[in-house]
């Protein structure tokens, strides 16, 4: 079915003087086919966000006309009033854009959270009963043999839920397993996140000794993260004569009662906060850093954050939960530690801080694993080709 692009498209958000802004900025002829993209403003700071602009603004354009429909509260400035009116306004929103506009095809961008779940269970009822080919996206959470655990009769609602895309996109292997187990009959495709690489080829003398190990955080601060794990291996660290300096990237609910627990162990002059840092600010820490620490024992999909230490030489050490086996090896890319455990991720610090030689030859690998496998162009051919499969 062709779509009516050949207007720029325009996105109401809700905000405390509603607003408008253009998200194709360029008119687009009307016999490419049209994508609808569901997730949150582009503005906003998530992994989703950053894969709609990944989408939106890579060659794509070349073959779909790619808009957006803004969903979630990422990104916007409302009250519990506005709040309310948009969850119970949404879904007749979209089904007017979709009467309107006739996207070929809707690609939902969602989680296996609670809110996410039940939220975009209602932007795929209108799609498919207005007979829409759907993209399902799943962006980490819960597997879904562990969802509704407690409860046959919500599991089996939600095996019904997964029957209805015409694909789920997964992010890493375990999710394929494990869909696979759920919904044998559903199509699944694993397409696994991406980013530029921007940083400059990895140099030896950042890793010589005569400098001190540089660990850095880039993310969310929240306890889950793995964060009070990293100040207790720094404490460590400390007690041993390690001299390791700490820095934190970001902001988020852990951050006062991890600046609490940075005085309490009078860490002050190993740990720092430097809360949120954007752009140019946070690729400069990237290629400044040694280690990338992220103990996290979160639900996590495919982070971001992982894929930009490597790319720009801080060299991973990390939890192997959601897809991050698939991006990294132990002793290879990165190291593995388990969660929640702060003498592990002491002792692998401090292993990478002895053997300088190792470090470098983790960085260098782990750089030319993103730059072979996670590229831009990767995912846009293989968006391109399932998109083209659909239309």
């Amino acid at each position: 079915m062709l779509s009516f692009c050949n207007r720029p498209i325009i996105i109401r958000h809700s905000s405390d003087a509603e607003t408008a802004r253009t998200v194709s900025t360029h008119k687009m002829t009307s016999h490419l086919p049209h994508i609808l993209l569901l997730g949150p403003a582009r503005a906003a700071v998530s992994g989703v966000s950053t894969h709609l602009n990944q989408l939106i603004d890579s060659n794509l354009n070349a073959s779909f006309c790619l808009s957006q429909f803004q969903i979630g509260s990422e990104g916007r400035a409302e009250g519990r009033f506005g709040t309310l009116q948009r969850v119970l306004t949404s879904p007749f929103e979209f089904a007017a854009r979709l009467i309107r506009e006739r996207p070929t095809i809707v690609h939902i961008n969602t989680s296996f959270e609670l809110k996410s779940y039940w939220r975009d269970v209602a932007y795929l009822s209108v799609a498919k009963i207005l007979r829409r080919k759907v993209v399902y996206q799943v962006h980490g959470g819960a597997l879904p043999q562990e969802f509704f655990a407690k409860s046959r009769v919500l599991t089996a609602c939600l095996r019904q839920v997964l029957s209805h895309p015409d694909v789920i996109v997964l992010l890493s292997s375990r999710e394929m397993a494990a869909y696979n187990a759920f919904v044998p009959d559903q199509r699944l495709k694993l397409i696994a996140n991406a980013i530029d690489v921007h940083a400059p080829a990895v140099s030896a003398a950042r890793y010589a000794e005569n400098r001190p190990l540089e660990v850095i955080y880039v993310g969310r601060l929240a306890a889950d993260k793995g964060v009070f794990e990293t100040v207790e291996a720094a404490r460590l660290l400390r007690d041993r004569g390690i001299d390791i300096r700490f820095k934190f990237a970001g902001t988020g609910p852990a951050e006062l009662p991890l600046r609490a627990a940075i005085d309490a162990a009078c860490l002050g002059g190993m740990v720092t906060l430097l809360g949120a840092v954007f752009g140019a600010a946070k690729q400069e820490l990237w290629e400044q850093a040694h280690v990338f620490a992220f103990p996290t024992y979160h639900r996590e999909g495919l982070p971001y954050a992982l894929l930009e230490s490597m790319a720009a030489g801080a060299v991973p050490v990390v939890s192997p939960v959601g897809a991050i086996p698939d991006v990294l090896q132990h002793d290879v890319h990165g190291l593995f530690v388990p969660p929640r455990d702060p003498s592990a991720l002491a002792e692998a610090l401090e292993r990478l801080d002895l053997d300088r030689g190792l470090l470098l030859r983790l960085a260098v690998a782990g750089r030319k694993r993103i730059e072979e496998q996670y590229s831009i162009g990767r995912l846009a051919s293989e968006f391109r080709q399932l998109y083209e499969s659909l239309a």
